[in-house]
């Protein structure tokens, strides 16, 4: 029997992570975690010879101040948002394949040193950059009954946030973790979910795709 997969990440990616269950011929039941909303911003002063994206959220919730940094090159942490930078107009110069501190190496290998990212109002800390909050991330809060729902199925975990999250929200249910598959983005994502879950499975890469992939391995009852 095919178990349900939960996902927790926000829309819009919400709704391309179910389509890819439905396409490996498993049921998505969604349960967004957070919601994301734009917030007022400007480019800062100064000059700066990169732009670097570690979320596609950024791009889309930038809204019309996007228009004066298209001049900027872009390293973008992955495909996902090296699409989603591209679709803006802008000019993709390099992609990474992990992380945002990966996506910086990449940028300062190629010679670009004063650097500006576009990011949530809580991002992950990189040195050396200057950070603009063009957008947020606001919990959301689901009753037990629904939590519930994660009795049995594999949970897919996006990042390090959702997946604190998660954990808290089942404690709070009183929903035991060994009752729960987790499917990861990352080993770093896996770690902040705790230890406890019926069973953990790792994405081979850091992206939507090969999340779902790992976790359809785990899909059928043994």
């Amino acid at each position: 029997m095919s178990r349900r997969l939960l996902v927790l990440r926000p829309a819009p990616g919400a709704a391309v992570t179910a389509a890819r269950v439905h396409a490996a011929g498993l049921r998505p039941i969604l349960l967004p975690l957070f919601a994301i909303a734009p917030m007022a911003w400007s480019p800062p002063p100064g000059r700066f010879d990169a732009l670097l994206l570690t979320s596609a959220n950024a791009v889309r919730h930038a809204g019309d101040g996007l228009a004066a940094l298209r001049d900027l090159p872009v390293i973008a942490v992955g495909t996902a948002t090296a699409e989603a930078a591209r679709a803006a107009g802008l000019t993709v110069v390099a992609t990474g394949s992990t992380d945002g501190a990966a996506a910086l190496r990449l940028a300062q290998t190629r010679g670009y040193h004063r650097i500006l990212r576009l990011t949530a109002d809580r991002p992950t800390p990189l040195a050396g950059i200057v950070d603009v909050a063009v957008y947020t991330t606001v919990a959301i809060d689901h009753p037990p009954g629904a939590v519930a729902a994660a009795r049995g199925a594999i949970a897919l975990l996006h990042s390090s946030r959702a997946a604190e999250r998660f954990r808290a929200l089942l404690d709070s249910a009183g929903v035991d973790p060994a009752d729960v598959t987790v499917a990861a983005l990352s080993a770093k994502v896996a770690a902040a979910a705790g230890t406890g879950w019926r069973d953990v499975v790792v994405a081979a890469t850091p992206d939507d795709a090969a999340l779902v992939a790992a976790a359809a391995t785990r899909a059928i009852d043994r």
